[in-house]
């Protein structure tokens, strides 16, 4: 079996926007050891091959920061006429399913993602989804990590495009950009460019209708086929947060 890493690494980056870095706190080995003196124990009575122990303090970091999968919560208050569950509350079987990868590479950045694009690119990799399946929007942005444009560049998934999959059975969605939208700055030209006031948000404000649960920020979707593959997502257990960072891994068989 080959697994395939799908989330990004977690550690500061100052090109990330201010309100996304990430801020981790490395303390040495030798440190440890002066917890345990302070604690009651001489140094003279430490194992000599006790160097201490490494400890890390996350210091700074929002649950959308890195990858990780929103919740209903995070696209509102309500979903579907009930309270919208939090991230603790994602049925774990829904977590692990068959994966679909969608091809939009060709997609222009401001150029959202239609029901018709859908359409084309399981017609052209044979892919089916169904009652499970846990897709993938292919857009090929993850080149961006790490630089100021990545979370500037992408195209986005529209209402119809995130509604095309829900009424297939697919709960459980992720693409390789920054947001499962347009990026913010495009949503709005958009949107004052056409008058319209249905525009913004509007792929996440689906979930308001119908609950989903939504990653964002992956990677390597390049190293997978369109299908005949598992997806896994285990996202971090914080109660009533609306999202989680997640480890995403695809599984394929040899």
């Amino acid at each position: 079996m080959t697994v395939v890493d799908l989330s990004k690494p977690i550690q500061y980056n100052s090109q990330d926007p201010f309100f996304m870095r990430v801020k981790i706190k490395h303390r040495p080995h030798w440190m440890a050891r002066w917890t345990v003196r302070f604690l009651g124990l001489p140094f003279k009575l430490m194992p000599k091959d006790f160097t201490g122990w490494a400890d890390d303090t996350i210091t700074k970091m929002g649950v959308h920061s890195t990858t990780h999968i929103d919740a209903p919560w995070h696209y509102g208050p309500e979903s579907a006429g009930k309270k919208a569950a939090s991230i603790d509350e994602i049925p774990l079987d829904d977590c692990i399913g068959p994966g679909v990868v969608f091809d939009m590479t060709h997609k222009e950045d401001g150029d959202v993602i239609t029901a018709a694009d859908m359409d084309a690119s399981v017609e052209k990799s044979g892919a089916s989804v169904g009652e499970g399946t846990i897709a993938l929007i292919h857009t090929g942005r993850d080149k961006f990590l790490g630089t100021k444009e990545y979370w500037r560049r992408g195209t986005g998934m529209s209402a119809e495009a995130t509604e095309w999959l829900i009424d297939r059975g697919s709960t459980v969605m992720g693409i390789d950009q920054w947001g499962w939208d347009l990026p913010f700055h495009l949503q709005i030209k958009q949107s004052k460019e056409e008058k319209r006031d249905d525009l913004f948000w509007e792929g996440h404000r689906v979930g308001q209708r119908r609950p989903y649960w939504q990653m964002e920020q992956l990677t390597n979707l390049q190293s997978l086929p369109a299908h005949g593959f598992k997806v896994c997502v285990f996202p971090l257990k914080i109660v009533g947060a609306s999202a989680a960072p997640a480890r995403v891994v695809a599984l394929m068989d040899e």
